[in-house]
């Protein structure tokens, strides 16, 4: 198997997707050369706007894995992740991230993501979305005990 054979996975998978009511997003995740999640984009099934394939897919690898890294894997997505997936990968720590159709494609079908990655670099009054600081004497009460925790796991 090969990038190719893998990408054409996970677009069969979209469009399996879309044929059970789901989003047309699929991705895979391989490891040595083995398959060891799959999964299609679940938003309106599952009332969760979270539920990306990229993102059910990380879940479901990493749930198999027993592990919240993902080194030494590579995933395969029918369409260039939007911004949330795209930081869940880099959090999960993919070696790689090979993907089929663009961000403009998926804008092309609806599915238009450009807004989020205009608002990111803009400071908290400029985004369309209010965003408060609000700082309380206890809030940083959480990382001075993280910071303590001499059992804890790195991440």
């Amino acid at each position: 198997m090969n990038d190719k054979d893998y990408m054409r996975q996970a677009i069969e998978l979209a469009r399996i997707n879309v044929a059970k009511g789901g989003g047309p997003f699929g991705a895979i995740i391989v490891k040595d050369g083995e398959v060891i999640a799959r999964s299609g984009n679940s938003v309106t099934r599952d009332n969760d706007p979270t539920a990306h394939a990229e993102i059910n897919c990380i879940r479901a690898a990493c749930k198999k894995l027993e592990s919240f890294e993902l080194k030494g894997c590579v995933i395969y997505s029918s369409c260039e992740p939007c911004p949330m997936c795209l930081s869940a990968i880099y959090w999960a720590r993919l070696d790689r991230l090979i993907y089929a159709s663009t961000r403009q494609d998926a804008a092309l079908a609806g599915f238009d993501d450009d807004f989020i990655y205009k608002e990111i670099p803009l400071a908290n009054e400029a985004r369309s979305l209010k965003c408060e600081h609000l700082c309380l004497n206890e809030s940083e009460l959480p990382f001075d005990d993280w910071k303590s925790k001499e059992d804890k796991t790195e991440y």
